[in-house]
């Protein structure tokens, strides 16, 4: 057997650390971030759309964001799918722009979006386990059937290991940042 593929395990680890990312950028941290509202799916056109697709997101200030929803109609879906997340949000409507003040977080909403930053996290985690486990399952397969040897199955199982050990340190320092950041007042 060729090497195993280290660099797909890669690949699909990074990809767990990226989606970690984006779940990040949607946890309010108490500054204005237009990533806040990106994830939010607005009823358009008869399905889910994310709200970047039917308007412009901007941050004018650190306290506020601004959405220019580009079709006039869905103002008012615009709206109610902000006014609806589990952000807290109030949105002020002004013709087709829709301007969303960010209050100051509660001692007890940071503490629970910490909660929240640590769910994710595992989430981040587990996925990187799980490619993990994928790869070391190829490797005893090949083992079984002949295709390498027990020595190299060992070596490239800890090589694996050595890099799931890598990104599950960085999805926890990726974490530790973002906790101090919503715990920031």
């Amino acid at each position: 057997m060729s090497d195993p593929d280290i660099d797909d395990l890669k690949r699909r680890m990074n990809g767990a650390i990226e989606v970690l990312k984006s779940e990040f950028g949607g946890l309010r941290t108490g500054r204005a971030s237009p990533a806040l509202l990106e994830p939010i799916a607005v009823d358009a056109y008869g399905s889910k759309m994310p709200m970047n697709q039917v308007g412009t997101i901007s941050a004018p200030d650190a306290r506020l964001l601004s959405v220019q929803v580009w079709d006039k109609s869905l103002v008012s879906s615009v709206e109610k799918a902000i006014r609806e997340s589990d952000l807290g949000l109030n949105p002020q409507t002004e013709g087709t722009v829709i301007r969303v003040p960010i209050p100051q977080l509660s001692e007890e909403r940071r503490v629970e979006m910490t909660k929240i930053a640590g769910n994710y996290a595992e989430q981040a985690r587990v996925a990187v386990r799980n490619v993990r486990r994928d790869g070391i399952e190829s490797l005893k397969k090949a083992e079984k059937s002949g295709e390498m040897s027990q020595d190299e199955q060992h070596a490239w199982a800890e090589e694996i290991q050595e890099l799931t050990d890598s990104m599950i340190e960085q999805i926890d320092a990726a974490l530790k940042t973002r906790e101090a950041e919503i715990m920031q007042v």
